[in-house]
């Protein structure tokens, strides 16, 4: 009977092989092998560390400080811009243009912007939404699903921004995406003061200052213009006398210029109508039509009534008002805004910032940030003070655990190495620091910990069954960098299809994503290598302050006992 040499050798008879030994057997055979290899590599690193304290430490320091001078290259905004597939163009033309010419101005704007391919169809609307009036349009884009464009929204807003800079008399305020929270414009700030005019003088200064701040585009204001209005100045002397008040002209006056609606009419197809009353528009489009309106002042002698007319009882001239007043804080504001592209808005409200602590506001004049800005300054602080009681809370925890103040201060070195991974990150998926973003480091303070609680536990544990410090800890990257590596792949997998953004829309959230890998690989590196070094210095500390004398520093002088315990890295 023949025998497989191999099979006696091993103890077992040959098996035949299966589907299972040639695919997930021969990947898992892979990984096993791998994992032992960078076992052995680790082994060698970990081994030169604890031999160069000093050098580990300082390295790990200047990664931190280099990492903390990268962050002010990301640019800060509150949320990032995701594409939906859909976009709006908001424009105006001039003060005191009909609406039938805002109509055509309508019309050719979607005329050139129904020319791209990436668009599907358009809706235009006049005289809706936050800015009312009859020369004010807005145009809502929806275009082909993402995944069948080269181009994305952001990218076509500033093609047609260009585009539409060649349609005569109209103003763009606005084309492309509104803040996600608010709806509203990225960068938003008012100037209040006092006085309306001298607000004016300040907002034509201030935007001939940031005009020209790289990135800010649709910057608009809401100091627009007067529109033409009709002033009707009242003889108040002579209507007393006539027993007319200016209550009474002025109800008058509304009734017959703008109308009134007096009753509603159903139609034979059930649909109810409002019936306005007033005059016919050939008796009211000039001052001279409203300076014929009669009023009725009583009756004569004889019992027919009394009829005046307006030009009697009032001086009707021609004249302009503002378009809007706005108040905030019971004053008078101007509110300016704009959008940014190609830039973050953080670091485009700086630039404004700047521009605006030039200028010499008089007394009773100030500028206030609003909107995504002021709602980012807010969110990061308090994302600041979240971090700060999550890594008191770690420490806590750590320290009830291990039964020691100064053991959770080596496990919780891993927190400052993962910013360094994080800002890699960001940088390399061209990202910003958002709220998304900062809700990815506030995980990863969770995250990161639990490779150097693995690690050092289990030195702990052997050094507790009497092993040397060092080779306790050696052993213990050997036994734990399996669970380690495993734990740190899941959470990168995991977080794959959120960083890369393969959904649409899921621009928004995917600096999260982003984060959690970078700040996992760095931390899970960095924190392989730093803790067991901080673990040899902090369990030093503490044997000095049980025994009451310094701590061995490797000098001259230093005691036999300190020494044994470099024995394990020979």
């Amino acid at each position: 009977m023949w025998h497989d040499p191999d099979a006696e050798r091993h103890g077992k008879p040959k098996e035949k092989e299966t589907l299972y030994d040639r695919t997930i057997g021969r990947v898992t055979g892979w990984f096993d092998r791998a994992t032992e290899s960078l076992a052995e590599g680790y082994q060698v690193i970990l081994r030169w560390a604890l031999r160069h304290k000093l050098a580990t430490v300082l390295g790990s320091v200047a990664i931190f400080a280099t990492s903390v001078l990268m962050v002010p290259l990301l640019g800060t905004e509150f949320v990032p811009k995701a594409d939906y597939s859909e976009t709006s163009i908001n424009f105006n033309t001039p003060v005191g243009s009909s609406l039938e010419l805002t109509e055509a101005k309508a019309r050719q704007v979607e005329a050139i912007v129904r020319e791209f391919p990436e668009v599907r169809y358009t809706v235009a609307t006049i005289n809706t939404g936050s800015a009312q009036g009859k020369i004010y349009a807005s145009l809502y884009v929806r275009m082909v699903d993402r995944k069948d464009r080269s181009r994305s929204v952001d990218q076509m807003a500033g093609i047609l921004r260009e585009r539409l800079k060649q349609v005569p008399g109209i103003t763009v305020t606005h084309a492309g995406l509104l803040d996600a929270v608010g709806g509203n414009k990225q960068i938003e700030f008012s100037l209040q003061g006092p006085d309306l005019k001298e607000l004016d003088r300040l907002s034509r200064l201030v935007m001939e200052k940031i005009r020209g701040i790289p990135g800010l585009v649709d910057l608009d204001s809401s100091v627009k213009p007067d529109k033409p209005t009709i002033d009707i100045d009242v003889k108040r002397d002579v209507a007393s006398d006539l027993g007319l008040s200016v209550a009474q002209i002025a109800g008058s006056l509304r009734t017959l210029v703008a109308g009134q609606t007096v009753g509603n009419w159903r139609a034979p197809d059930d649909q109810t109508y409002d019936v306005n009353v007033r005059l016919a528009p050939d008796a009211r489009t000039a001052p001279q039509d409203l300076e014929r309106l009669p009023f009725s002042t009583g009756s004569n002698a004889d019992g027919s009534p009394r009829i005046v007319r307006l030009n009697q009882l009032a001086t009707v001239r021609e004249g302009t008002g503002p378009n809007q007043i706005n108040r905030r804080d019971l004053t008078r504001e101007v509110a300016i805004n704009a959008n940014a592209f190609g830039r973050a808005a953080g670091d485009i409200s700086g630039d404004i910032r700047k521009q605006l602590d030039t200028v010499q506001f008089p007394p009773g004049y100030r500028y206030q940030f609003g909107g995504s800005t002021k709602n980012m300054q807010e969110s990061f602080g308090y994302a600041v003070s979240a971090l700060a009681m999550a890594v008191i809370f770690i420490y806590m925890i750590l320290a009830s655990q291990f039964k020691s103040f100064l053991q959770p201060l080596a496990l919780m070195t891993s927190l400052p190495l993962t910013l360094i991974g994080v800002v890699l990150a960001l940088l390399a998926f061209n990202s910003t620091l958002s709220i998304f973003s900062v809700i990815g480091i506030v995980m990863l303070m969770g995250l990161v910990t639990k490779n150097a609680i693995l690690l050092v536990d289990f030195a702990i544990r052997m050094r507790e069954q009497g092993m040397e410090r060092s080779q306790a800890l050696l052993h213990a990257a050997r036994v734990r960098l399996r669970p380690i590596l495993m734990t740190t792949l899941a959470m990168i997998f995991g977080m794959v299809p959120l960083a890369f953004a393969l959904t649409e829309g899921s621009e928004q959230r995917a600096p999260m994503g982003q984060a959690v890998i970078g700040g996992v690989i760095t931390s899970s590196l960095l924190t392989l290598v730093v803790v067991p070094v901080v673990y040899c210095y902090l369990d030093d500390l503490a044997q000095w302050l049980r025994r009451g004398r310094r701590p061995f520093s490797g000098g001259a002088g230093a005691e036999p006992v300190a020494a044994s315990k470099m024995d394990g890295l020979s």
